[in-house]
């Protein structure tokens, strides 16, 4: 359902979309805080807002010159809180240390996408972000020159005041907003030169820890209501079968069990079941869920093992691939090829495993619907909401808290529409928790992949063929109304696209698996697989041509920006001067518009174990606004690839999820992690990803390594370092 757009002014539409045409919006809506108006503060709690004036949408000022500021993106860890304020925060002439930041509502129409995904925080809205503040700079600026009579040119903007240069008269944003808002936003704005930042592009220290750290952050399993009640759902075990019967007996001998009700929610093209218990408290319906007996009906549908899986995976690779993109004649060059290369690869399925599990507030009456919860689109979720439940748009409000950790699965809708389908039901408002053995069991997964690679490489070492295809269960087939004989368009996700040009003959091709087992996003979405196939394949392409792993990859990639990746990667990890008794390895993917190259090392420890001592990562995500954010992200993604890569996966038995908690879905510790060494290319490329492209080239660049020290090449993950 697409809402209509009331008539503006031009005045108006400019001021809300900030002049880039990339969110039409109608007005702020700020959530409200509490304290001082005249202090420093950070909010992520709603209240009541101190009267303040909105000057362009993002920024609010208070007659005080307290500036406030919209973080219209997700906060799962990942820095969004810290670096949306930061690039407006440049261009507005303000203190990090003098803003408050909010987090906005879903709203599509005011702040364009607010999904939180594909890494595109800083790469899908930079530019927009930093025109707004640099309009709200220059109309502050305006009504300061209209206020003192002087030519504007003959004033500037720092640190939250506007000075008149020959007179050293100032006044605070405060003394301006009211005016400053009532001026016609500039039609065309100058923005700084990179060497002019005092912000953009520096370490500040983020803004949301210390609400981390002295338990002030408020993440969605932390929010509370009025009148709020707490549900628990018994889904079935298998995904899609359906409620038979169920008795609630004993579950409702529990004191304060109010409600026990069947429950259905959308997980793409069908409705999955459940029965929910709802109580006056999470105790109370926790303990009623155990009593709870449920008997499903489980016909209708495959009840797949993780071993059935991977065979009808590896058969589907011998049928036709749907092809995704061909250059030149690939089998006519791999026929006359010299060298003929061919490998298989298997990636595990994967659960999200967030810390923080699924959780969701919702209160629906009549006429209107609010949601609080750690949720990664909130605008989708208010449109979802607003046509499934027949509510109007503006009246379909979604408020995000904190998130422990998103990977993807914060982004589906399942979640907030099973809350408010029980909260309608039960016509008040409630929070419904979803077990450790709920999120982890339930899904959707990351789905696992098998992929058969083949080249012919020419006598000199050159790859003249190239060919993957990739047999998975296609997230886009899952959706309703999918074209079932469509290509995966994400099978070239993690693969270096000057690779097209230097191979000449290549194809890329999937066969969709078919499959119950429900698959969605997860960090890096196919290249977390895609990279290790692809890049262990690279490899063994370069021990075919005799050639050493990082010069093979720079005589394939002619372009000036991964030669110089190469270049700083020999560099700094000392590639050079590699020693007899390590294995160093490399990989270099290319994910949302970012490149990452990492070094991994590895040894044998005394009792003949294989052991990671030190990663290399080298990130290249151009234009960038916090570079301690991006360390740590991808120091994150390089932990979360090795417990892919070595630790955890997900089986499946008679059609449910085998693992079910942390003491199966093994995770790896602090003890198991190597040395971590991130460096940032500095140059004039657009803004990358961040957040996910540091995961890919970890897998490969790990086995890689061990081929180098072993002579064993590893295909198939997770595998046990100590058995290699």
């Amino acid at each position: 359902m697409q809402p209509t757009i009331p008539a503006q002014s031009r005045r108006q539409f400019i001021k809300d979309t900030g002049l880039s045409g990339l969110a039409l919006v109608l007005g702020a809506y700020l959530p409200g805080c509490s304290g001082n108006s005249e202090a420093p503060r950070v909010i992520n709690v709603s209240g009541t807002l101190p009267p303040a004036t909105e000057l362009m949408t993002w920024i609010s000022i208070d007659k005080t010159g307290q500036v406030s500021i919209l973080n219209h993106r997700a906060e799962m860890g990942q820095g969004s809180w810290q670096v949306v304020p930061q690039m407006i925060a440049e261009e507005l002439e303000v203190s990090m240390e003098h803003i408050n930041i909010l987090s906005a509502p879903g709203n599509q129409k005011k702040y364009g996408s607010q999904i939180t995904g594909g890494s595109s925080t800083v790469r899908g809205s930079y530019k927009h972000l930093l025109h707004i503040g640099a309009s709200a700079r220059e109309m502050l600026t305006e009504a300061a020159a209209k206020k003192w009579n002087v030519d504007q040119k003959d004033c500037y903007a720092e640190n939250g005041h506007i000075f008149h240069k020959p007179t050293g008269r100032s006044f605070t944003y405060g003394h301006l907003v009211e005016d400053a808002a009532k001026l016609q936003p500039p039609a065309n704005i100058k923005l700084k030169q990179r060497k002019d930042y005092k912000l953009v592009g520096k370490p500040l220290p983020r803004k949301d820890i210390p609400l981390k750290t002295n338990g002030t952050a408020i993440f969605g399993i932390d929010k509370k209501i009025p009148g709020m009640l707490y549900a628990v759902v018994e889904r079935n075990p298998r995904f899609r079968g359906k409620v038979k019967s169920f008795d609630d007996t004993q579950t409702k001998t529990i004191p304060g069990i109010r409600h026990v009700i069947i429950v259905k929610r959308t997980v793409f093209d069908h409705l999955q079941e459940g029965v929910a218990v709802v109580a006056d408290n999470l105790w109370a319906a926790m303990q009623g869920r155990k009593l709870l007996k449920v008997e499903w009906d489980d016909t209708g549908f495959e009840h797949l093992s993780t071993e059935q899986l991977y065979a009808r995976m590896h058969e589907d690779l011998k049928k036709p691939g749907l092809s995704d993109r061909t250059g030149g004649d690939f089998e006519t060059a791999f026929q006359r090829s010299s060298t003929k290369v061919e490998a298989i690869y298997e990636a595990p399925y994967q659960a999200h495993a967030c810390m923080e599990p699924l959780n969701c507030i919702a209160d629906v009456k009549d006429g209107s619907i609010e949601i609080w919860g750690p949720i990664q689109g909130p605008d989708w979720v208010q449109s979802d909401l607003s046509e499934r439940m027949g509510v109007p748009l503006d009246k379909v409000t979604v408020n995000m808290t904190f998130l422990g950790g998103g990977f993807g699965r914060k982004a589906f809708l399942d979640y907030p529409h099973e809350a408010a389908v029980i909260s309608k039901a039960i016509k008040a408002p409630v929070q419904v928790i979803w077990t450790r053995e709920d999120d982890m069991t339930q899904g959707p997964f990351r789905p696992g992949a098998v992929y058969a690679c083949k080249a012919g490489l020419s006598k000199e070492g050159q790859v003249e063929a190239f060919q993957t295809k990739t047999a998975t269960q296609n997230m886009n087939h899952e959706n309703p109304g999918a074209d079932l004989h469509s290509y995966n368009g994400d099978t070239l996700d993690g693969f270096c696209r000057p690779y097209y040009d230097s191979f000449g003959n290549y194809s890329f091709a999937d066969i969709p698996t078919v499959s119950p087992i429900p698959v969605m996003w997860w960090r890096s979405v196919y290249a977390s697989t895609n990279g290790f196939a692809y890049e262990s394949f690279i490899d063994e392409m370069a021990h075919a041509a005799g050639k050493d792993p990082l010069e093979f990859r720079r005589q394939h990639l002619d372009n000036d920006r991964y030669q110089a990746l190469i270049d700083q990667l020999i560099t700094l990890s000392g590639w050079k001067s590699r020693g007899k008794n390590q294995g160093w390895g490399v990989a270099i993917t290319e994910c949302f518009n970012s490149i990452v190259g990492e070094v991994v090392k590895v040894s044998r420890k005394p009792d003949g174990k294989i052991k990671i001592d030190k990663v290399i990562a080298l990130m290249d995500c151009g234009w960038y606004v916090n570079p301690d954010i991006i360390r740590a992200q991808v120091e994150g993604s390089i932990v979360m690839a090795i417990g892919a890569a070595v630790k955890h996966n997900l089986h499946f038995k008679d059609g449910k999820a085998v693992e079910t908690n942390f003491d199966t879905y093994n995770m790896p510790r602090i003890h198991e992690i190597p040395d971590i060494e991130v460096h940032i290319v500095d140059n004039d490329e657009k803004a990358g990803g961040v957040g996910e492209p540091g995961l890919p080239p970890m897998a490969p660049a790990l086995c890689n390594a061990i081929f180098d020290l072993t002579g064993k090449r590893v295909r198939r993950l997770p595998f046990d370092l100590n058995e290699i």
